[in-house]
């Protein structure tokens, strides 16, 4: 049995999605993660500019013990020694701060530090990021995540920013082994009229999406 306080890494790659949840209260996050468990996702960052974002990581992590609970937008060793304490599981970084990611590394805590460039991608994993989140990925699309891995082959790819359901199966394509969605996951109007059912069935159709693609 695995340990609790562990990443999952099988249960990532079940359903290899980071679902991005920032600023929202704590009762609405967890009717969020009842839906993502029922929808068979299982990793979920709470950004550290959420409010009361420590609360949150710690409820999360007793109250689903399944889902791999993790922190977001960590930008420097003081919000990593919160996010720790609080129970996360893993850390994701908007940038590449080398205090950040050698601790998590000798902290064996999985860290995914956000890159854009190739100089930067290549930096983060020598590093020891466990992916490199490549941020932001609006601008960037799938061909870029296939150019950069042709040279980069050994390197594990995260984009965030942009991955929608109309183009999530063009980056696993590309060879990427997970992805980060925010807005295009965790629906605002869904939110807003507390329609958990269609949030549930929207994340469905997303996972149903990269299930189509990896039979291919």
């Amino acid at each position: 049995m695995q340990n609790k306080s562990e990443f999952s890494w099988s249960n990532f790659y079940k359903t290899p999605v980071v679902g991005i949840v920032r600023g929202l209260e704590v009762d609405k996050i967890k009717n969020i993660a009842l839906a993502y468990e029922k929808a068979s996702f299982y990793t979920i960052e709470i950004t550290m500019n959420t409010p009361e974002v420590a609360k949150i990581i710690r409820e999360l992590r007793d109250d689903f013990p399944q889902l791999n609970v993790g922190a977001g937008t960590v930008c420097n060793l003081k919000e990593l020694e919160v996010a720790i304490n609080a129970g996360a599981q893993f850390i994701v970084t908007p940038i590449i701060d080398a205090a950040v990611i050698e601790k998590c590394v000798a902290s064996n805590i999985p860290v995914f530090p956000g890159a854009y460039t190739p100089t930067e991608i290549y930096k983060a994993w020598s590093l020891g990021a466990s992916a490199v989140k490549v941020f932001p990925a609006t601008q960037l699309g799938s061909q870029y995540m296939k150019d950069i891995l042709a040279p980069l082959n050994d390197i594990k790819l995260v984009p965030t920013g942009g991955v929608s359901l109309n183009n999530i199966s063009s980056f696993f394509n590309a060879g990427v082994v997970g992805v980060g969605m925010g807005s295009s996951l965790i629906d605002k109007r869904m939110l807003f009229n507390n329609d958990y059912i269609a949030l549930k069935n929207h994340f469905d159709q997303v996972r149903n999406e990269i299930l189509s693609y990896c039979k291919k």
